[in-house]
């Protein structure tokens, strides 16, 4: 079977908020255009203008409900727009740009972000390489057959949603794509360079429907396969796009 890509999606702010694509171009060492483009400080952590480390913002690791979060962005020649949804908090349409919708958001998080963790206080812009886990720009890149495999392990159905990946492929073995490390892939017209595999953290473990921690998803990959890995992240080396059902070839 060959590989393909089957789900695309963004996360615009870090942490909160999932939104499915159809299609993208991808520009030379950059990020997916709109993914982690902003993020959400915590306790005592100041915008530097510069790259963060993971503990400085709102995520679902600390805050699980953060996990059911869905987004949709608009941009126009007014700016972007984003508009969240929760299940239990309804809809926020905010400006990113905007200092007041900055405090708009911290407000409409409170209820759903855990009080004994340190608490959200400001939105801010990401630099141009975005604001994933990664220090260095990249896609992450997710295969279906490993969660289905993964599922299987827990004996549950599990949503892509729970890893928060850019790209996700069907049409190999499962944990396959742990072997590209260091190859260039082919997919639509953009050309990747594999970097390393992603170890994961308990967001993963949290259903993104509900905001509730349902499965074990550390454990499982601990004692079936002696890691906390899952995906891979991949450095954009040319200009182009990507799109559904394009294929995936290992160069």
């Amino acid at each position: 079977m060959t590989a393909t890509v089957k789900q695309m999606w963004r996360h615009p702010i870090k942490g909160i908020g999932a939104e499915p694509l159809t299609g993208v171009r991808l520009e030379t060492g950059g990020p997916m255009p709109l993914d982690r483009a902003w993020a959400v400080l915590t306790g005592k952590a100041e915008d530097t203008g510069a790259w963060q480390p993971c503990r400085n913002f709102a995520r679902g690791c600390f805050g699980p409900e953060l996990m059911a979060v869905t987004a949709e962005t608009r941009t126009d020649a007014e700016g972007t727009r984003i508009t969240l949804r929760h299940p239990k908090q309804g809809e926020i349409t905010l400006n990113p740009a905007s200092d007041s919708d900055s405090d708009r958001l911290v407000e409409w998080l409170q209820p759903i972000y855990p009080a004994e963790r340190p608490q959200p206080h400001s939105l801010i812009s990401a630099p141009e390489g975005g604001m994933a886990d990664a220090s260095f720009p990249a896609l992450s890149i997710l295969s279906l057959a490993s969660l289905r495999a993964l599922g299987d392990a827990l004996g549950q159905e599990l949503d892509p949603r729970r890893f928060r990946g850019n790209l996700w492929i069907d049409g190999t073995e499962p944990f396959a794509e742990f072997d590209w490390i260091g190859k260039t892939l082919q997919i639509g017209t953009v050309r990747l360079q594999v970097v390393d595999r992603i170890t994961r953290c308990r967001a993963t473990e949290t259903n993104p429907d509900t905001g509730a921690r349902d499965a074990n998803t550390l454990k499982a990959l601990r004692e079936h396969w002696g890691h906390t890995d899952f995906g891979i992240r991949a450095k954009v080396l040319c200009d182009g796009e990507i799109a559904l059902a394009d294929t995936i070839e290992v160069l």
